[in-house]
């Protein structure tokens, strides 16, 4: 059974350990807001100022109109006016544009007599991803282009829920704060268990009263603390700097986060329980940690897009799960009664990985 005099007496001890370190813990708190605004800044799918190279062979208002609806988009900005082909690859291959738009001699002509108009779209692939979205927005305009036509009987309207915007910031951000939890606390928590095994303090607790799982719960508490106040930090910068709507309630979204703060913590543990030095065990968070919470979590890359075989091992990630918490509390406004079958996950790999910590601490021992 466990005794909270013991715990609270580890804790306290971990505590003035911590506080001992201010630099420790000013980078713990400053750490997560920085790495906040550079991915909330860097990481975007957004399309804007795309720059457009023109060939226009035609020189008829026709072609200068359909010149001035790329510019008029907001998407396309006009780089340059090219006079042959030649000129084109060669923009394109120093990366001075990104789409070249080749209008043909008789491009009036055509539109007049409604025949077939031809216009050659060439599209920088170097950023597959990008370059999908630039072709996207442009054939929207050349489609919509010269055509006089009855309207159609049936007329599609089309809206897009929970990120009216279609802003990545509103789609990166939240996921960002199943990677800040999973980078940080289990490094800390780590990084101070092995600390001890390399000073040789380790063997006075398995000497002492202690049990496991009064050590773990004891160590857990302060990292705990700092962790949950990681996440209310995050989560305040994310609503008031970058402006992500918040359609749930933030209560909610803080007690799920205690849980996966306590998930990610007591991987930290199990990491500093099977390592003895604090440069492998900071190698160890790293790549447990770190690396699949950015790949494997959803948070870049939709996890339907990926092959079956990687779908099956995101499942072994607990970010993965988080990441559909932040984003179903924040954009969607759902609750317990959508998002508790990811709950229940999280919740279970937690009580699985403290049971391994105590179970190597207790073979350690033995």
């Amino acid at each position: 059974m466990m005794n909270p005099r013991r715990i609270a007496a580890v804790a306290a001890k971990e505590a003035k350990e911590v506080l001992r370190d201010p630099i420790t813990v000013g980078v713990a708190l400053i750490m997560p807001l920085i790495m906040l605004l550079l991915f909330g800044y860097a990481i975007t799918l957004d399309v804007d100022d795309i720059t457009l190279g023109v060939l226009d062979e035609d020189r008829t208002p026709a072609s200068r109109q359909l010149t001035e609806a790329f510019t008029a988009s907001g998407v396309f900005q006009l780089e340059r006016e090219l006079t042959d082909p030649h000129a084109v690859e060669r923009a394109l291959q120093r990366g001075e544009i990104r789409l070249a738009l080749i209008i043909p001699p008789g491009f009036e002509c055509a539109l007049t007599r409604h025949e077939p108009s031809p216009v050659q779209l060439l599209v920088d692939g170097t950023y597959s991803a990008t370059a999908t979205l630039v072709s996207s927005h442009a054939l929207s305009i050349t489609s919509g282009f010269g055509h006089e036509a009855p309207p159609p009987a049936l007329q599609l309207e089309t809206r897009v829920w929970y990120n009216p915007s279609l802003s990545s910031v509103h789609t990166v951000v939240p996921g960002l704060y199943a990677v800040i939890l999973m980078a940080f606390p289990p490094l800390l928590t780590a990084l101070a268990l092995v600390r001890e095994k390399e000073t040789g303090t380790i063997t006075q607790i398995y000497a002492s009263p202690l049990s496991s799982v009064e050590f773990l719960a004891g160590k857990l508490i302060p990292y705990a603390i700092i962790a949950f106040v990681q996440m209310a930090m995050v989560i305040a910068v994310g609503f008031l700097w970058f402006g992500v709507p918040f359609q749930g309630s933030v209560a909610f979204l803080l007690a799920i986060s205690l849980l996966y703060v306590l998930c990610t913590l007591g991987i930290g543990l199990l990491v500093s329980a099977v390592t003895r030095t604090q440069l492998v065990a900071l190698l160890a968070v790293l790549i447990v940690t770190l690396m699949p919470s950015l790949l494997f979590s959803g948070m870049l890359f939709p996890i339907f897009t990926m092959p079956y075989v990687v779908q099956l091992y995101t499942l072994a990630f607990p970010g993965r799960y988080f990441v559909d918490i932040s984003r179903g509390v924040v954009l969607k406004g759902v609750g317990l009664e959508v998002l508790w079958p990811s709950i229940a996950i999280v919740a279970v790999y937690t009580l699985l990985v403290f049971a391994l910590a105590a179970w190597r601490l207790k073979k350690k021992v033995a």
